[in-house]
């Protein structure tokens, strides 16, 4: 009997490489699946009906503080948590952040160590992600897949406040119903974001851990809540014309779509086709860019914005208020 040694050869390298790749799931499948909890979150209103709500959450802290998405704890206080060994503990709301999707919970009894957060920043499109969590109340999933798309963007509203979250990882590794909340983890096991959403067939969006998710997890972690100033515009990225780059330096700047009466913005003098370049002498281009100059510190200070208007860079001051918190009901 004869056979083929090239495709001997071929076959040899294909499931070498399979090996591989199945090594590093079960490795980071190993490492992450034990700081994943199963959560369901409950309450009775007045009328003794009992509304909740279900995901998952993954450990983050020594003393049982967990990372979930706020949509799967909206308006519950209190729930329960089961991880994939079948150890659980009941846990409360510790704090929720609508226009994050991000939300934490502690456990009353122990939890099980904490995993390890990294840093979105480093991934990569095509770079290889692992998704762990609990769709469809199968407590431990694990699935794989690649980094589709990076810097992609979430429209959300809180009551009467617009805005996108951002930065937000682009995957096709499968996530379902109640992976909400769950890891998304690197090929060293690091949780690089906090899967949110089901964006259609193949594709699934997760909150990114970094700089700007990790100052509000330390907000929700102090206050149980994050406190964000206020300007009252709505804005949309526009190229700006050869003129303008030549003069500014820019290529793109924030057209002033909406200004809201009374808003800090409509008091320095902002006007709806205003073209926004700079805050705090800072370039900004996006909305996510703006954003990211409106956390605590800006609340009640100067903050001053440089604005092309009819051709002319003027100069305006707007003093931001603190987002009200009926935002977050």
């Amino acid at each position: 009997m004869t056979t083929n040694p090239a495709f001997e050869e071929q076959s040899s390298g294909d499931s070498e490489a399979v090996d591989a790749y199945s090594q590093i799931v079960i490795r980071v499948a190993e490492s992450v699946t034990p700081h994943v909890a199963a959560i369901e979150m409950t309450s009775t209103d007045r009328r003794g009906r009992v509304r909740g709500g279900s995901g998952s959450a993954v450990v983050f802290t020594g003393d049982g503080y967990m990372l979930t998405n706020a949509h799967v704890v909206a308006g519950i206080r209190s729930g329960r948590a089961v991880f994939a060994d079948g150890k659980h503990t009941e846990v409360e709301l510790v704090g929720a952040d609508p226009l994050s999707d991000l939300a934490i919970v502690r456990g009353v009894k122990s939890a099980p160590p904490p995993a390890l957060l990294g840093n979105a920043e480093t991934l990569r499109v095509g770079q290889l992600v692992i998704a762990v969590g609990n769709p469809l109340g199968l407590a431990g999933s694990v699935t794989a897949g690649v980094v589709s798309g990076l810097g992609r963007s979430i429209p959300v509203r809180a009551g009467e406040h617009r805005r996108v979250i951002e930065d937000v990882i682009q995957t096709d590794a499968a996530l379902n119903p109640g992976n909400s909340g769950g890891a998304l983890a690197d090929t060293r096991g690091r949780i690089v974001g906090i899967n949110t959403a089901v964006a259609g067939l193949g594709l699934g969006l997760a909150i990114p851990i970094n700089a700007t998710t990790q100052r509000i997890i330390a907000s929700l972690l102090k206050d149980g809540r994050v406190r964000r100033a206020y300007l009252g515009l709505v804005s949309t990225p526009i190229p700006l014309d050869a003129s303008a780059v030549v003069r500014t330096g820019q290529k793109e700047g924030l057209r002033v779509v909406e200004v809201i009466p009374g808003s800090p913005a409509e008091l320095s003098g902002l006007q709806p086709g205003d073209m926004v370049l700079r805050a705090l002498d800072r370039t900004v281009w996006s909305a996510e860019s703006l954003q990211k100059l409106l956390f605590a510190e800006a609340i009640g200070q100067p903050f001053p914005l440089t604005v092309l208007r009819d051709g002319k860079a003027l100069k305006l001051t707007a003093v931001p208020s603190e987002m009200s918190q009926q935002a977050y009901g």
